[in-house]
């Protein structure tokens, strides 16, 4: 028999009495273990702590056993991969019946051990880590885009985000909120950050975003820049960084201020406008340059002193991107761009002819196609649509087009010689609503109607009657 730690502790209080010559058997009674049992723990060489049970570790089968084959595929192939994502997928797909907790288990066993195999088959083993690097002032500015979502939903903006364009040296942060993130949008919020410093830092660090770069390509191989991007860059004088794929901690600095100002200027606020919400970054801005920041430790607005004085100045005229794209001319003179319609002048164009949309910031300009004998001419420019679904229209444009002013009826109330003259029209139809004159109209006919006597009916029916009879 195998005794808990109390009763254990109980009988060793017998050792004393054992000593000065109480039998085993006597303790035994007094207690009520079996003799052998006392006889075992009051011995000399007797242990002096509590009796422990043999573990059970590994005499009742595992719930989660017949899983654990599938659970570490899945952490092969994804390390990082969530126990309650797991549990989730086995009680739903597999017909699991354990309880996360199990799960839970498994994973703090199976995971490290995994892991330790993926390293050594892993032919870059430096992966998950990363160079820290400082930049000299005016060297560097980090760009990117947060997603703030609805906060505008209410105002009839379905999305805002944020554009963030951080100095490296000093961390001095720039931010706007806009609704699209198109190519003329992202370029202008440069110029507004360009305005904002005072100048233009020696190159820009961004994610493989389509108004940065052309298209994908392989790893290691040269990254093709879109046009509109690269001139915009050389007439600035930047040079533009284009990050690896999936390496954010690239660009670490940026991506902190989107998280910071999301904390501190937009949490638990509302707004009705854009323009509130760059005047709230535009008053909390104060704030953040006056605090110290932890990597350099000095007071974030006196080193972007040294930063904004080593930046490239401003060029004499700003560089204005447009996003060109091509559309074809409706029958109705109009042109479809981002779900709302624009106008083209009906003399200079023709039903499904193809046009260029140039797409500014504010403004969308249309041309013709360039021809062999010249460039493409200047059709309309119109305001940007704010809303999808809009309509953009000049109603000069659709000068010269039938507008049914020609058309026109009329009641003849007296008859063409020959003809019978029509009945006068009931009363309410010369009002500007035909329907609501038909219904208060009194369209009683003017038509006589014969009169008969009761008797002739009388005769028709008892005539009617015999013939059924015969």
């Amino acid at each position: 028999m195998i005794l808990d730690a109390e009763q254990w502790m109980d009988l060793r209080r017998f050792r004393a009495l054992h000593a000065a010559g109480v039998t085993i058997a006597e303790i035994a009674r007094e207690t009520g273990h079996d003799w052998k049992t006392v006889k075992k723990y009051l011995a000399d060489d007797a242990p002096v702590v509590p009796p422990a049970a043999p573990t059970r570790a590994g005499t009742q089968p595992r719930v989660i056993t017949p899983f654990v084959g599938l659970i570490d595929s899945w952490l092969r192939a994804d390390i990082t991969i969530k126990g309650t994502v797991v549990h989730e997928r086995l009680v739903a797909d597999h017909g699991f019946t354990g309880s996360y907790q199990r799960v839970k288990m498994h994973l703090a066993e199976a995971r490290p051990r995994i892991e330790a195999e993926l390293v050594e088959d892993d032919e870059n083993p430096l992966a998950g880590l990363h160079r820290r690097f400082e930049v000299i002032a005016g060297a560097q500015a980090q760009v990117d885009w947060g997603d703030e979502g609805a906060i505008l939903a209410h105002v009839g903006i379905g999305k805002v985000y944020s554009f963030h364009c951080t100095l490296s040296y000093s961390r001095d942060p720039f931010c706007c909120y806009v609704t699209s993130q198109d190519m003329a949008t992202f370029w202008d919020c440069h110029r507004r950050a360009f305005a904002h410093f005072g100048g233009v830092p020696g190159s820009i660090v961004y994610d493989r975003t389509k108004t940065v770069i052309k298209r994908h390509v392989a790893p290691r191989a040269a990254v093709p820049l879109h046009q509109e991007a690269a001139a915009f860059a050389e007439h600035y004088g930047f040079v533009i960084d284009v990050l690896a794929a999936y390496r954010p901690t690239g660009k670490g600095r940026v991506e902190r201020q989107v998280l910071i100002g999301r904390e501190h200027v937009l949490a638990a606020r509302s707004f009705e406008s854009i323009a509130e919400l760059d005047a709230a970054f535009g008053d909390w801005l104060p704030i953040r340059r006056a605090q110290i920041h932890r990597t350099h430790g000095e007071v974030i607005a006196v080193r972007a002193e040294r930063d904004r004085a080593a930046l490239l100045p401003l060029p004499d005229q700003p560089y204005l991107v447009t996003d060109r794209h091509l559309r074809r001319v409706g029958k109705d003179c109009l042109i479809s761009f981002e779900a709302s319609l624009y106008s083209v002048p009906a003399v200079k164009i023709r039903a499904g002819q193809r046009v260029e949309v140039r797409v500014g910031a504010e403004l969308v300009a249309i041309h013709s196609l360039p021809t062999d004998t010249g460039v493409g001419e200047l059709l309309a420019v119109h305001p940007r649509a704010a809303n999808r679904g809009s309509w953009v229209v000049d109603e000069a444009h659709w000068n010269g087009l039938p507008d049914g002013h020609t058309r026109a009826t009329v009641v003849e109330t007296t008859a063409p010689e020959g003809q019978h003259a029509l009945p006068s029209a009931p009363r309410g139809f010369g009002e500007p609503n035909p329907l609501a004159a038909l219904l208060n109209a009194n369209t009683t006919a003017a038509v006589p109607v014969a009169r008969r006597p009761l008797t002739d009916y009388q005769a028709i029916a008892a005539a009617a009657t015999t013939f059924d009879r015969s």
